[in-house]
């Protein structure tokens, strides 16, 4: 009995465990980083909750929706000249628990002409078994 006891724990039970949630997270930001820097916002998107409950909050205004923010990243990074060169930096990834987590860091665009930067703050949340932001705040 202690024997079969042993194989199971030795066996079994890492299948069952999942991916460490900050590692999940990071390679969902590090996706949507990639995109941007290659000029895809719809792949950029993915990482967002597609709902009309996403909130972003940016620029002393709140847009809800994640068509409304597809329609605006498009309209307002219109070439690659204006999307730049996105870098996110002092990335820090706090998990509440197996759906919330929180992400805070820096970010800047290097583009030709000038690199804005500043700081952002995601809510995550795991929804249909994958991290997406739910709420985005992020500011200059």
């Amino acid at each position: 009995m202690f024997k079969v006891f042993c194989f199971f724990l030795l066996f079994c039970i890492p299948c069952c465990v999942s991916a460490v949630p900050t590692d999940e997270i990071t390679h969902m930001l590090a996706r949507q980083e990639a995109a941007w820097n290659t000029g895809d916002i719809d792949t950029y998107m993915q990482g967002y909750w597609r709902s009309e409950k996403l909130r972003i909050a940016s620029g002393k205004k709140f847009r809800y929706g994640w068509q409304e923010t597809l329609d605006a990243f498009k309209k307002y990074y219109s070439t690659r000249a204006l999307m730049g060169k996105l870098q996110l930096t002092q990335v820090e990834i706090k998990v509440f628990n197996n759906s919330a987590a929180m992400v805070v860091g820096r970010w800047q665009l290097i583009r030709a002409k000038d690199k804005p930067e500043g700081l952002f703050t995601l809510l995550l949340e795991k929804i249909d078994d994958r991290w997406v932001i739910t709420h985005d705040h992020t500011s200059e």
